[in-house]
């Protein structure tokens, strides 16, 4: 029983692939003139390019590619002899774009950041600093004003 339900199936397709390619071939066939000529929208075909082949039949000589134009050596050679030869003005070179730049450039940009912080603490750390000094010479004016005071007194 199996074998018949696959072989009706087998045969279902068969018909069906019959019935697709009928139908193609009507279309092909409608696609054709009365003449028998094929239509321009029914078949294009790729055209060639001669580019080193010289056809000998006239039909096929118009897709005959142009000759390329070849450049003269010796004139490009002259020529960039001759701009080599001539001298730049300094006035238009930017002399800071062709210096190299100095081997830690990178790292000093990548440490600049931390260095501004460390700049602020060191500001700050001076300025405690002369305080703390002016403290003890105010302290140290103090006592020698005292001082001289206890010497005018024991006077």
């Amino acid at each position: 029983m199996v074998v018949k339900m696959e072989s009706s199936s087998l045969e279902e397709q068969a018909l069906k692939r019959k019935t697709r390619l009928q139908a193609l071939k009507r279309k092909k066939d409608s696609d054709v003139q009365s003449n028998g000529e094929v239509t321009k929208e029914a078949i294009e075909l790729p055209k060639p390019k001669f580019r080193s082949y010289k056809p000998q039949a006239e039909t096929l000589k118009e897709h005959l590619q142009p000759e390329a134009k070849l450049i003269n050596v010796n004139e490009e050679i002259e020529e960039q002899l001759q701009s080599a030869q001539s001298k730049v003005v300094l006035e238009e070179l930017d002399i800071s774009n062709l210096a190299p730049r100095k081997p830690d450039w990178d790292l000093k940009r990548d440490v600049a950041k931390k260095l501004e912080k460390l700049e602020r603490r060191t500001q700050k750390a001076i300025a405690e600093l002369i305080r703390e000094r002016l403290k003890q010479r105010q302290e140290d004016l103090a006592s020698m004003v005292n001082a001289g005071t206890m010497e005018n007194d024991k006077r």
